[in-house]
């Protein structure tokens, strides 16, 4: 699965300083999460279901990585069934790796058969982010491991029409990860040099969102950000409550124990 060799227009080879990936796919298994911590070698990622977007960074291969793990939807539902949030968060993606994510990496398990409902929900959540998407995006195959001799190409071919159908939507880019091989660091640098390989084809362009979907991001973002802010002010004043409270009765108690003292030495 080497790269092949990476060049601009002009002849010279191109090794860029900073790269960003957004990782998208199906949530419970695919192996998305996993997949950003092998990318940035630690684990930077936790691997239960991600409700929001998380962003991590690191050093790999002489490049500054920024990496964005999104919500994933479930597997073979349609765009429609998914929460609202979800959808939000996989637009918010763009939004939190300025001026905008080199590539998406669309992670798809190989533990799993590949059905048309899969397919189908693929290019469903794929396209709310704009039919340009597929020109930025790389198969991300996890769980080499399942492999075994067959080779990532028989495996397509033998899949069925929706897998072949989804690497060629993405135009026959694709990539494999083994979690269990972390060692293998040239897996990663192949990766990435095929981003940058994709990177060339679209003529140094990164994905761009159109600006309505952009503004839209936008006032949603503040909007999240001003609920996150008033709800920490109830916290901040809930907890300030409970200080005065314990406060107050801690004060009353050493009240009542002084005077139950001088009621005993009265009797006394």
């Amino acid at each position: 699965m080497a790269a092949s060799g990476l060049h601009t227009p002009s002849g010279d080879s191109l090794h860029l300083s900073e790269l960003r990936i957004v990782l998208l796919g199906y949530r419970g298994g695919s192996g998305k999460s996993s997949a950003g911590n092998t990318i940035l070698g630690r684990e930077a990622f936790d691997l239960k279901t991600t409700a929001q977007c998380v962003k991590r960074q690191g050093e790999v291969a002489g490049r500054l990585v920024t990496v964005i793990d999104t919500p994933g939807w479930w597997k073979n539902l349609p765009v429609e069934r998914t929460p609202e949030l979800v959808k939000q968060e996989i637009l918010l993606s763009v939004s939190l790796c300025p001026p905008g994510p080199h590539t998406f990496l669309l992670v798809i398990s190989l533990g799993f058969l590949y059905t048309e409902e899969d397919r189908r929900a693929v290019e469903e959540h794929l396209t709310l982010l704009c039919e340009t998407v597929w020109s930025h995006t790389i198969v991300l195959f996890t769980r080499g491991d399942c492999l075994g001799d067959t080779t990532i190409e028989q495996h397509i071919e033998s899949e069925g029409e929706a897998l072949k159908w989804l690497v060629e939507k993405c135009g026959n880019r694709y990539h494999i990860l083994n979690h269990e091989n972390r060692g293998d660091v040239t897996q990663v640098t192949e990766l990435l040099e095929k981003i940058e390989e994709m990177v060339v084809g679209n003529r140094g362009g990164h994905f761009e969102m159109k600006r309505e979907l952009l503004e839209k991001i936008e006032v949603w973002r503040r909007k999240k950000e001003d609920k996150a802010k008033e709800l920490c002010m109830r916290v901040k004043k809930q907890r300030e409550i409970h200080r005065t409270f314990i406060g107050e009765f801690s004060v009353h108690g050493l009240f009542f124990k002084l005077l139950g003292r001088n009621k005993s030495t009265r009797q006394l």
